[in-house]
């Protein structure tokens, strides 16, 4: 069965920073592509950043420049670095494969950014 667990969110101020981390079970990690997505209350999941089995990344452009995704194969995890957060990140983060599949989506982890 296929699982992925994502931590690390929490109550942040705008300007500060988080790491999350999302360890996946069930899977040949290493083979795929990964992703993390976000979902505002009332707004579709999107897209914030990607790696591929290589360690190629790609970023949504309101991130670009202030996240950092990375995978550890070895401890099948894939990480977020979030700086220079926004009032706008706040978000609930998931991490899927990428393109992503329906039923691996996890609980995620909330991100609040706020004074």
């Amino acid at each position: 069965q296929v699982q992925f667990v994502e931590s690390g969110g929490g109550l942040v101020q705008p300007g500060g920073s988080l790491r999350l981390s999302c360890a996946a079970s069930g899977i040949i990690f290493r083979l795929y592509a990964m992703g993390w997505y976000r979902q505002d209350p009332g707004k579709q999941r999107e897209l914030v950043a990607s790696i591929t089995t290589g360690g190629s990344t790609n970023y949504a452009d309101s991130v670009k420049d202030r996240f950092t995704i990375s995978r550890d194969n070895a401890k099948n995890t894939v990480y977020l670095q979030m700086n220079s957060l926004k009032p706008e990140d706040t978000a609930v983060y998931y991490c899927n494969t990428y393109p992503n599949i329906r039923a691996y989506w996890g609980q995620g982890t909330q991100v609040t950014v706020s004074s």
